[in-house]
């Protein structure tokens, strides 16, 4: 094709994420001819407006096995534009250890964030062939920094040189007292990954025996020093680990809808109960479930202990991630921290048979680095995610060519995408979500041939536990007195008593911007809407915010002031446990005399939407919904009969599904569509149908690593 074809393909494709896959083409055709005109060319790709092209160029580049390619790269990290300085330092950890570039890339780690993490996995990478040149660059570092995020930092990466020379710094750093307690916890928690060191565990001691932080990295270091010896007890069935790391996953599930605790963790906890409880007789049974995420130092090692002596069921396993919990697009610095608190987890419940992926995000990134040193297959659920966002937000133009760079700094859109194309390409079996135009989508957005290979995926719709909601639906029906029902009865007195009466609007979920909680209420503030109904959004931690609930509530505040939200007809309760959800939305459905109206509707304002547990659920308790025209609700959202499709992006657009929904609930006399709604639910997307057909899935890939491994193994 010729790299200025090639580059040319890329600025003019008339999508961005067309533009993020010719990416590979230029790359290729980089690699394929790499001359100095090769060069010239993408240099002046770096230079123009386009944003993502200079991207493209940057990845290009590493693959041209040029020292003045190199040398570009290297300039790069330097560069004033922090998103090429971010794609320099991950371009180049594909390249061969560059000297002149380790100091750059150390000042990258002190300086942390996104930027931080990538500069940190390149001189990883390279420490296996210079593992000494690296050590010294790093201690040279210390000597001139002493703040303690940067130093601690340094420590930590200093922490991944598993060589003799850089023990002793990290043992004098560890016990000295006049270093602060972040950097002692970086050099206590590298010490911990030190098998065998008889002083490292001497020391690890005599640190335990303190308080604070320090103490907890040691005791866990302690923990990984003896990981060799951890337990191999082998159940009747398989152990089935599954992962979402930004959320404090509960039985309870108290925390749903705060921060990141959105549907994944409510999924999470009802498809291991779902997994366990199916028949001891069935084939290849799922005989433990360990669901990790996120916690403190103390519930980590309680939970170890418990993995340890547990038997069958489902249980939790703990990761520390040693700082106060960051929202998801922030904590990619935590790479290293997680990934050991992952294989902590993973040896402490061992043997696990298989690991369960859903994200692309730093959980992820780690569970797959630890996986591999265990030896466990992973199973990964592939959806175009980043990729649909990327779509939607192309399309109501607050993304395009000229802020990309500036948007991928947030948002990190390149890397997502070729995480979930690493992942899913060495995953042992991926899965896969329901659309209307599977095949078509994945191959569009995501780049992966589904028919290619089909024996490698299974199409698994979601699944609610229907229990729950029924429940909630006899209550709400009976007008059964519940401590929830009480809270919904206050908030809803709240109400100035001319709207008292009138129909709620409801949306469950996290208060990000991908979930569009800010768009429902403009949608609903700026036409006849809010005269028809008032609007419940459940959801968010409203007492101490994270930088996305707070983005959300202000975007929220301009629109319907917040000393006047109830007088107007907005109720934000915050996030509440999942049972309550459950009434509360019933209630909706079945209102609440003098208070609420009942034929209430059910809003998605999602961006994207792989499934939508929260809708499955409303539709489940009756409520005719609006949602995403894209994704899963595609397929079980009948269109004008049981809720209305749009694209949820566009104000206007979301509005006018509004009214349609509403009109046609108010208008309803009788319980048959509501009964049709259930229905689709039961019979298609239930949390024990989705547990069957993973459990058959699991039951593939263990059979087929047993096959595998039992292959004769040709002489050399």
């Amino acid at each position: 094709m010729g790299i200025q074809t090639s580059l040319d393909a890329v600025q003019q494709a008339e999508r961005l994420i067309d533009a993020l896959r010719l990416a590979d083409d230029l790359a290729f055709e980089a690699s394929r001819d790499g001359g100095q005109r090769t060069i010239r060319v993408l240099q002046g790709a770096l230079k123009g407006d386009d944003q993502v092209a200079a991207i493209a160029a940057t990845h290009a580049l590493a693959q041209i096995f040029d020292d003045e390619a190199e040398a570009v790269l290297v300039r790069l990290l330097s560069s004033k534009r922090t998103y090429l300085r971010e794609h320099a330092a991950w371009a180049l950890s594909s390249r061969l250890p560059r000297f002149d570039a380790v100091a750059r890339l150390i000042r990258l780690v002190a300086a942390g964030e996104f930027a931080g993490m990538l500069a940190q996995r390149t001189l990883e990478k390279w420490i296996a062939a210079t593992p000494d040149h690296i050590a010294v660059g790093l201690e040279s570092a210390l000597l001139g920094i002493d703040e303690p995020g940067p130093r601690a930092r340094i420590v930590e990466t200093l922490g991944l040189v598993r060589s003799r020379i850089s023990g002793a710094p990290l043992m004098a750093i560890a016990r000295d007292p006049g270093e602060a307690d972040e950097v002692r916890v970086a050099a206590a928690s590298a010490i911990g990954q030190r098998v065998g060191s008889g002083e490292s565990e001497e020391l690890l001691l005599a640190l335990a025996a303190g308080d604070g932080p320090v103490a907890d990295a040691a005791r866990l270091g302690l923990v990984d020093i003896a990981a060799e010896r951890h337990n191999t007890r082998r159940g009747a069935g398989l152990t089935v680990a599954q992962l979402f790391l930004h959320a404090d996953i509960d039985p309870d599930l108290a925390q749903a809808g705060s921060g990141d605790n959105g549907g994944i963790a409510t999924l999470l906890v009802r498809l291991g109960d779902a997994l366990v409880a199916r028949p001891a007789d069935t084939e290849y049974p799922v005989d433990r479930v360990v669901t990790l995420s996120r916690g403190s130092v103390e519930s980590a090692l309680a939970s170890l202990e418990e993995l340890r002596l547990g038997g069958a069921g489902h249980s939790y396993g703990r990761v520390p991630l040693m700082v106060e919990p960051v929202q998801s697009a922030s904590a990619w610095p935590l790479r290293v921290t997680a990934r050991r608190g992952i294989r902590r987890v993973l040896r402490a419940a061992g043997p696990v048979d298989i690991i369960h992926l859903r994200m692309a995000d730093v959980g992820s990134l780690a569970a797959v680095d630890a996986a591999r040193e265990l030896n466990i297959p992973a199973v990964f659920t592939v959806a175009p995610d980043p990729h649909a966002v990327i779509a939607s937000m192309s399309l109501s133009g607050a993304l395009n060519r000229t802020n990309f760079g500036a948007v991928d700094e947030r948002e990190h859109f390149w890397f997502r995408t070729r995480l979930v194309q690493r992942i899913a390409a060495n995953a042992a079996h991926t899965v896969l979500f329901p659309r209307p135009e599977l095949k078509r989508d994945m191959l569009s957005l995501v780049g992966i041939d589904i028919s290619a290979h089909p024996e490698r995926h299974t199409i698994v719709p979601e699944g609610i536990d229907l229990g729950v909601v029924d429940r909630a639906v006899a209550e709400a029906t009976a007008a059964v007195e519940t401590p929830a029902r009480a809270q919904l009865v206050t908030l809803l007195e709240q109400l100035p008593p001319e709207r008292r009466g009138l129909p709620l609007i409801v949306s469950v979920g996290r208060f990000h911007r991908v979930k569009g909680m800010a768009t429902i209420v403009e949608a609903w503030a700026g036409g006849a809407l809010k005269d028809r109904a008032n609007l419940l959004l459940i959801g968010g931690n409203l007492d101490a915010p994270s930088a996305d609930e707070r983005e959300q509530l202000d975007l929220m505040d301009a629109i319907v002031p917040a000393d006047g939200r109830a007088a107007l007809g907005l109720l934000l309760p915050g996030h509440q446990p999942n049972d309550t959800v459950a009434r509360w939305v019933a209630a909706v459905r079945r209102g609440i005399p003098g208070l609420a109206a009942p034929n209430g509707i059910y809003v998605c304002g999602s961006l994207k939407e792989e499934f939508g547990i929260a809708l499955l659920e409303a539709m489940a308790s009756g409520l005719i919904v609006v949602a995403p025209n894209g994704g899963g609700p595609a397929t079980y959202v009948e269109q004008g009969v049981t809720g209305y499709l749009t694209s949820t992006w566009h104000v206007g657009m979301l509005a006018e599904a509004m009214t349609e929904a509403l009109d046609a609930a108010t208008a309803e006399t009788s319980d048959d569509r509501a009964e049709r709604s259930r229905r689709t639910v039961e019979t298609s997307f239930t949390i024990q149908a989705m547990a069957g057909s993973l459990a058959a899935v699991y039951a593939y890939v263990h059979e087929q690593e047993i096959e595998h491994h039992a292959e004769p193994v040709s002489a050399p």
